[in-house]
């Protein structure tokens, strides 16, 4: 009975916990799974609901808020993309995408190398048929510059619901095949089999969830390949060796795997494509 009871306890302070989250403007549109996966852990460790609710939103900034560098103008976008679509101009077009990725920090340090990274990445690679993107942030407005055939397939997961919503709106403009959906894949597992999967700079996000999350989500995704990277500077802009500690983790992450692993280095981003 005392086991019952605290189990429904436990439950009770876990439905307080993800409605205060979602109580507020700044998290009201992630995955309340994430929110439960993270709460989950956080009344673990505090045993203390207050504690919690502040511990919960704290991570929840640390692995996607922090992100953001201006809150995204998803309207304003959508009527930019049409414009650009209706207009026939492939470089209008181009222009709107490059500034929503601004407003990410993953994908804005990534605009000063984009034309370069998917060029390498995708000549190292048989004709890519299908991709997951994982994680995904704003790289699916990175698809103008990725080498793709018109019947390629595109599948993109993140846990914002605003953002998922905007996206399928864009590949709905974009006439691209495939979907994006709200999805913490560290609790449920992809099931879509892809040529390849985009797994960019959210290693050390998904570590902070819990560790080697990252591996299992590696273990997890069914594509022939995977494209990892790791940032080599901090939010702020600094080094720190980040290069380095983050290809030792790797490196410790995937020492037991018998995977073919390929290594390539931009001036903002170390990439990994590992070939299952």
């Amino acid at each position: 009975m005392a086991r019952s009871c605290n189990a429904n306890e436990e439950k009770k302070q876990l439905q307080q916990l993800v409605i205060a989250v979602l109580k507020s403007p700044k998290y009201r549109n992630i995955s309340e799974d994430l929110i439960e996966n993270i709460g989950l852990r956080e009344l673990s460790k505090w045993q203390n609901l207050k504690k919690a609710i502040k511990a919960t939103k704290n991570k929840l900034h640390q692995i996607g808020g922090a992100y953001f560098l201006e809150k995204p103008k998803y309207s304003f976008w959508l009527e930019k993309l049409n414009e650009a679509k209706k207009a026939g101009s492939e470089s209008s077009f181009r222009m709107v995408c490059t500034e929503i990725m601004s407003y990410h920090y993953s994908t804005r340090e990534r605009l000063k190398i984009l034309e370069e990274f998917y060029s390498k990445i995708f000549s190292l690679l048989p004709p890519i048929q299908s991709i997951i993107d994982v994680a995904c942030g704003f790289n699916p407005f990175s698809i103008p510059w990725m080498p793709l055939s018109a019947n390629a397939e595109y599948y993109a997961y993140d846990v914002y619901k605003d953002m998922i919503d905007f996206i399928n709106k864009f590949m709905a403009i974009r006439n691209v095949q495939g979907f994006a959906e709200v999805k913490d894949v560290t609790r449920k597992a992809l099931e879509i089999t892809t040529d390849l999967a985009f797994f960019l700079n959210t290693i050390p996000c998904f570590e902070q969830i819990e560790k080697k999350a990252g591996l299992k989500v590696l273990e997890a995704i069914r594509s022939e390949f995977i494209a990892v990277s790791f940032p080599v500077k901090s939010l702020c802009g600094r080094e720190k060796s980040m290069q380095k500690y983050y290809e030792a983790m790797f490196n410790r992450l995937i020492r037991e795997k018998d995977w073919s692993v390929q290594r390539l280095e931009f001036r903002s981003e170390l990439v990994f494509i590992i070939a299952k």
